[in-house]
């Protein structure tokens, strides 16, 4: 109305869109599949590490880092699962750059998920910087440093693939695996992967969401190599799903068994009932540390059985462990 136009107006664009006809003529390059195909290009999320994308597809590595890693699997709904990714690299895998007291190294890491016929799901690509007091370095390099990241997965198979590369000396670590997210069916018990820590604490409810290695609405950091030294605590983490409600008392009731096992010997063991859990409707989350001054140094078999009492059903989650000297 202002420039005097009418409605037919806004479909004279000769590409067959209602986009604004450029000022002048419109270029020659503005048919409707090169509209398409710009707006795509500039829709797409940002490529900041090509050459790490690259590494996915070619697998030429050289210098190649060490990365452990870590896959957990936890319900969010029946038709969605929160899948954290963990990768622990070690400190003396980095390089260093000293500046004003402070050593400071940088990886880049770069995720891919793909399903089996090789279509892109997920990307994930993000700076990590180590920065250490130079009075402290000699013990921060025999450490670890974590990285978390969680995205959401429709439950089936998928192939995840990993690249971090240190931006100082240019060594780069890849990872290949295959990630089978489960379905949690709603009308059966169920239960995320049992996950051994070495911090679990409650996060404020400000903080929920803010942050690596929060599920739920605790601080959970994975103990990736699963060794631990009698000075030190046990952590377990496990979430549990689809408990049946007791029409009388309108809540679950369970019974938890937890088991450490040495050999096929039974060395300790420790229960629990609904009065002391924390309950989310028809989910409860244990979360436990478990002392180890008073075992002696091994390899042990944690276990961990729920009962729901109301159902009469039962799940069981284990894992294993090192007690080191």
């Amino acid at each position: 109305m202002m420039n005097g136009g009418s409605k037919a107006g806004r479909f004279t664009n000769p590409g067959g869109t209602i986009l604004p006809v450029p000022i002048g003529s419109a270029p020659a390059n503005m048919g409707e599949f090169e509209t398409l195909d710009r707006y795509f290009r500039v829709m797409r999320p940002p490529e900041h590490l090509k050459d790490l994308a690259a590494i996915v597809s070619s697998r030429l590595v050289r210098n190649p880092i060490h990365i452990d890693y870590r896959v957990d699997y936890l319900r969010v709904t029946s038709d969605s699962v929160f899948v954290p990714i963990t990768l622990q690299i070690p400190n003396l895998e980095m390089a260093y750059r000293e500046k004003n007291g402070v050593q400071s190294a940088m990886l880049n890491v770069y995720a891919q998920i793909t399903t089996v016929s090789g279509r892109v799901v997920q990307t994930f690509e993000e700076a990590i910087s180590r920065d250490v007091p130079a009075a402290l370095f000699q013990k921060a390099i025999e450490q670890s440093s974590i990285f978390q990241k969680a995205v959401p997965l429709r439950p089936g198979p998928y192939k995840l693939d990993v690249v971090v590369k240190d931006v100082e000396s240019g060594n780069v670590g890849v990872i290949g695996t295959a990630l089978h997210v489960p379905r949690f069916d709603a009308d059966t018990l169920g239960a995320s992967t049992l996950i051994l820590a070495d911090q679990i604490e409650p996060v404020p409810s400000g903080r929920i969401g803010l942050g690596a290695c929060l599920f739920s609405s605790y601080k959970v950091r994975p103990r990736l190599s699963h060794e631990f030294s009698p000075a030190e605590n046990l952590g377990l983490f496990l979430q549990v799903y689809n408990l049946r409600p007791d029409e009388a008392l309108h809540k679950s009731d369970i019974f938890v068994t937890y088991r450490l096992l040495k050999g096929q010997r039974e060395i300790w063991m420790a229960t629990e009932t609904s009065d002391s859990i924390r309950q989310t409707g028809e989910q409860v989350t244990l979360n436990r540390l478990v002392p180890l001054s008073s075992f002696a140094p091994g390899r042990y078999w944690l276990e961990v059985t729920v009962r729901d009492r109301v159902s009469g059903e039962s799940i069981s989650r284990d894992a294993e462990f090192t007690l080191k000297p």
